[in-house]
């Protein structure tokens, strides 16, 4: 493990001395090869989420969360072809810069603010997942106590090489990370599949025949003599749910139309993601980086459920096999962190181990990247300009980038204790608590994003208007389950209720001179 986080403040270390402007910085000059940028996609998209989340999310319910990487590549694909070249040929720093061409300096502010505001929660959720797989791993708990240390300890790594680097150390550091993560991934399924002890046949009647679904929002255990309580019957192998029930998240419906939406915003709105694109060497490239890191993507997290689906196995059919084992039929939060350190082997453990670290590591370092080039190209150099005081050189302004990646690492450090108590508010899985709460700034944003990529229309008030109206709407339909006693729409339609507000306002704004 010191090997790896080694390695990795090396390589920030080496790219430090290739930095000459906030350009290379921040987008690295546009020159990167498609290949990386694709690989680096995938690991922005592969979060801690996608390694204790998907496996938590198998073993309580099936595989319907495909429709999630489906809607992923259905999305990916759209802004690629019509949304993706507008922005890559703005060239803007950031992607709110466009917005600024569009409707004036406010409007750009604000879209760069509620960015910002947006990754405290979203980056702040990712890390506190993280911190759950490395509290089991260093304190053989999720302790909440134990959980802070691990977010600060990841908070500080996180922050050191992501401030040597920039852009490029991060670019070529996310891709070898991804091959890590799935590399580790293959050997875990394997691992677990052994530690079965059952023929196939027998593991695929129990995923079906005898497979169990967790009722949501239902206290949920096992009982003495191995039954299930607070689950019901169902196959753990179903893939497609043509249910049309709005509190479902992963049905056909809510995936390609609720799901795809959602990753229009996500793709078009997050300077987390589109950054990496920005870097591309044209804009083909950044289209086609964009589609190969969500095809790699579905394989890869199906993995991550596929663990799941065995984990339930195991347990299920061999109740004695740990002294936790009917814990995670009520919490499943910790169950692959658990079982990492519990039956992997010394040597693979470390691996394991690895690729946890990697996959905490490979959206958090992203974040952290992304806020600190918009806040110092869209608020910080512009703001000292309007105030007289002298933009400074090359080397000056990548010194207050740097300083401006310390103060983003840190501030989401600690915004991830916040989130924890949220995700134990809200009720929702890791998962789906991770991904909702993007919603909050993109259901603004994306009515922004849609006007001004597609019409004449729009001014500064009816931006800002549409930004505050996406986000108010968020908070509710996040909290169902407080405000309302239970839920009654899933989040994949969170961004789509909100963002179809948010255009409409926008749209209500007479064109005007910027």
């Amino acid at each position: 493990m010191a090997m790896f986080l080694g390695t990795l403040v090396a390589i920030g270390y080496i790219f430090s001395r290739k930095n000459n402007n906030i350009d290379d910085y921040f987008v690295a000059g546009r020159a990167m090869p498609g290949w990386l940028v694709a690989l680096a996609a995938t690991g922005t998209s592969i979060s801690a989420g996608t390694f204790v989340g998907s496996p938590e999310l198998g073993f309580n319910t099936n595989l319907t969360y495909m429709m999630n990487l489906i809607a992923a590549i259905i999305g990916g694909s759209l802004v690629a072809a019509v949304i993706l070249p507008k922005l890559y040929n703005a060239k803007t720093i950031t992607i709110y810069g466009f917005i600024g061409d569009r409707f004036g300096e406010t409007s750009k502010r604000a879209n760069s603010i509620m960015f910002l505001i947006g990754q405290l929660f979203t980056s702040g959720s990712r890390l506190f997942i993280a911190a759950i797989a490395v509290s089991v791993i260093l304190f053989g708990s999720i302790h909440f106590e134990f959980m802070i240390w691990s977010i600060i300890i990841l908070g500080f790594i996180s922050t050191i090489y992501t401030m040597l680097g920039g852009i490029k150390g991060l670019l070529y550091i996310d891709a070898f990370q991804t091959v890590l993560i799935i590399f580790t991934a293959i050997v875990a399924f394997i691992i677990i599949y052994l530690a079965i002890d059952m023929p196939l046949s027998e593991i695929w009647a129990t995923l079906t025949s005898g497979g169990m679904v967790k009722d949501p929002g239902v206290a949920a255990g096992m009982n003495p003599d191995g039954t299930l309580f607070g689950w019901s019957a169902g196959s753990k192998v179903k893939m497609f749910d043509t249910s049309l029930d709005p509190k479902l998240p992963y049905t056909i419906v809510g995936g390609v139309i609720g799901i795809s939406f959602f990753r229009i915003a996500q793709y078009t709105t997050d300077h987390e993601f589109v950054q990496r694109q920005l870097t591309a060497k044209d804009v083909r490239k950044a289209g086609t980086s964009l589609i190969y890191s969500q095809l790699i993507c579905l394989p890869t997290v199906m993995l991550f459920l596929g663990i799941g689906l065995l984990l339930f196995v195991l347990y299920k059919t061999n109740p004695e096999y740990d002294a936790l084992g009917a814990s995670f039929f009520t919490d499943a939060r910790d169950i692959f962190p658990q079982f990492i350190k519990n039956h992997i082997p010394a040597g693979i453990r470390g691996l394991m181990i690895v690729g946890l670290l990697a996959a905490a590591l490979s959206s958090f370092n992203s974040a952290i990247n992304a806020m600190a080039s918009s806040f110092v190209s869209d608020l910080y150099l512009p703001i000292r300009k309007e105030r007289g005081h002298s933009v400074e050189g090359n080397a000056d302004q990548l010194t207050s980038s740097r300083r401006m990646v310390i103060l983003m690492g840190a501030i989401l450090t600690g915004f991830a204790i916040i989130t924890a108590v949220m995700q134990q508010s809200s009720g929702l899985n890791l998962v789906d608590f991770a991904t909702g709460i993007m919603c909050f700034a993109y259901a603004g944003m994306i009515g922004v994003f849609l006007t001004a990529i597609f019409t004449r229309r729009g001014n500064t008030k009816s931006v800002l208007a549409a930004l505050i109206a996406g986000a108010l709407i968020i908070i509710p339909l996040m909290f169902q389950k407080q405000f309302f006693g239970q839920t009654y729409i899933a989040w994949c339609w969170w961004c789509p209720i909100g963002g179809i507000v948010s255009t409409l306002i926008c749209l209500a704004g007479k064109p005007s001179d910027k």
